[in-house]
């Protein structure tokens, strides 16, 4: 019977039909002795099926069997990944460390994962330990080289990475990653072996866009924009080309959350609980160097990126969502109880805190959650990152995001996501208006003390001088702005996008026509 079964669930994940792969592995993995395998597969069939609390709990049940292969260690890692189980990460990363005979790739694996849960600190620990094990490890340097620059250390991650392209001529990620730690001159550059490696035949998709990305940035340092505008819509074309988006979706998508009914707001929360300051706007529009400038000041703890609302509300709909939300869940969210959304993600958030009371939660796109957030934590501050249109859309364009962005590739998609960011934002400005500070972008480049005072009264903050300059903040930055922040406030006389304004009509038109005033120059 169970290998009867096994062939049914195999053909099933063949098909796609996870309703019939996961009611096959339900009744195999309860078959003793249970095995972690079936589990873990079990939790990525109720995944796909959008069950959130059954692929939780199905990672939970496996978390507790023995593993017995390295795909098992790195399927649990990713799957608790997943559900933001960051002591499980962390659990299963320490046994790592701890193992007499420890395992280069996946310690490299849960550095990455680790960096991704913002617990820097053990991810630079289990990278060093992947090298000092196996320092012939392509994984283990590529891991190592991240976290060096996440922590500042550019020539370590130099280092780190040209180990790699000599080792591997053709590991584009590792030529990307190059490419990004420091300003490319004429006397030194990888523009030539970039050209050299893309013009070889048969490359894929994602190693395309890798070496082109790297070789956009490279020739914009040297000022030829010509020849980085071709790298960078070749970039483009390969990644959108690997990416699903639909922006009629993300129209339903914003639709469904300015009609969702408002349920009761609740009471003021108590002054003696830990406040959240969430940074929220489109990406790549200054929330990295407010987060420095805040965690500078000493009273703020800089925490990073997180998903754990996301979590919490993926838990409370019980729908496992692609993104930070989608229809499905705005949809339940109305019968929720979302001041219990607000206690679950406190919960999840105080391991990080160590006695802080300010803390920052540093997702660009929580402005999808801004209604849930305001309504789950009344104590919460939000800042809203608000930038020169086209100068934001134009970073978008040119950064190499993961798959979290999937807009970001043309130009048409991106302003349309835009114009349907700022048609949120403004709901929800009139929705919870005095919850929501626009903090412009340009005047905090130019003026940050004036700015961060503003910032500081709305948080409920003293205001130090420390807050003018990011370099007052040592903390780890594992976003893509983690070199830039680290030069300090940078005041540009010439917007990034002003030079390839020739190859930019498209944007600027569909914003134009959208009802976006576009500047000639950051505003």
């Amino acid at each position: 019977m169970p290998q009867q079964l096994r062939a049914q669930v195999d053909e099933a994940v063949r098909r796609e039909d996870w309703a019939t792969a996961a009611a096959g592995l339900r009744q195999l993995a309860l078959v003793p002795p249970q095995s972690a395998r079936l589990w873990l597969e079990l939790s990525y069939a109720e995944s796909f099926l959008g069950h959130y609390r059954a692929a939780r709990a199905a990672a939970g049940r496996a978390k507790g069997l023995p593993l017995h292969t390295r795909d098992d260690v790195a399927d649990l890692i990713a799957r608790l990944r997943t559900f933001n189980d960051a002591e499980g990460v962390r659990k299963v990363a320490r046994g790592l460390l701890e193992a007499p005979r420890a395992d280069a790739g996946l310690l490299a694996t849960s550095a990455v994962q680790l960096s991704n849960l913002n617990d820097h600190a053990l991810a630079f620990e289990c990278a060093g330990r992947a090298v000092a094990i196996d320092p012939s490890s392509i994984a283990a340097r590529m891991a190592r080289g991240q976290m060096r620059a996440q922590h500042g250390d550019i020539p370590g991650a130099e280092d780190d990475f040209n180990w790699c392209v000599r080792r591997i001529p053709g590991l584009m990620p590792a030529w990307w990653a190059l490419s990004r730690l420091r300003r490319q001159t004429v006397e030194s550059n990888h523009a030539g072996e970039l050209r050299m490696l893309l013009s070889r035949v048969g490359l894929g998709a994602a190693d395309v866009a890798y070496g082109a990305f790297a070789l956009h940035k490279e020739l914009d340092d040297l000022g030829d924009v010509a020849g980085a505008w071709q790298a960078l819509q070749q970039g483009c074309t390969a990644k959108r080309s690997m990416l699903r988006y639909d922006a009629a979706d993300t129209r339903a998508l914003i639709d469904a959350l300015l009609e969702a009914p408002c349920p009761p707001r609740p009471s003021t929360a108590c002054t003696e609980e830990s406040v959240p300051i969430f940074i929220v706007g489109m990406h790549r529009s200054g929330t990295t160097l407010l987060e420095q400038l805040l965690d500078a000041s000493g009273q703020v703890l800089g925490v990073g990126e997180l998903y754990d609302f996301t979590s919490a509300l993926r838990e409370a709909t019980d729908h496992h969502c692609r993104g930070v939300i989608d229809r499905v869940v705005v949809a339940r969210a109305g019968q929720v109880n979302l001041p219990e959304v607000g206690r679950r993600y406190m919960a999840g958030v105080a391991w990080r805190l160590g006695g802080m009371r300010f803390f920052t939660d540093k997702l660009p796109s929580n402005f999808l959650n801004t209604g849930f957030i305001c309504r789950a934590l009344p104590q919460a501050k939000i800042l809203h990152l608000v930038r020169n249109p086209l100068e934001t859309c134009f970073s978008n364009l040119r950064e190499l995001f993961s798959d979290a962005n999937p807009y970001s590739y043309d130009q048409q998609e991106l302003a349309d996501y835009f114009l349907q960011y700022r048609r949120l934002m403004s709901h929800w400005h009139g929705m919870f208006p005095g919850r929501i500070l626009d903090v412009s972008y340009s005047r905090l480049v130019q003026d940050p003390e004036a700015t961060m005072r503003e910032v500081a009264a709305f948080c409920g903050i003293e205001y130090r001088d420390s807050m003018r300059d990011p370099r007052s903040s040592r903390r780890s930055v594992a976003t893509a702005s983690a070199v830039q922040v680290r030069e300090g406030v940078v005041r540009r006389e010439r917007p990034k996008w002003e030079p390839y304004a020739a190859y930019l009509h498209p944007l600027i038109d569909a914003l134009r026509a959208g009802g976006v005033d576009v500047p000639d120059r950051e505003s």
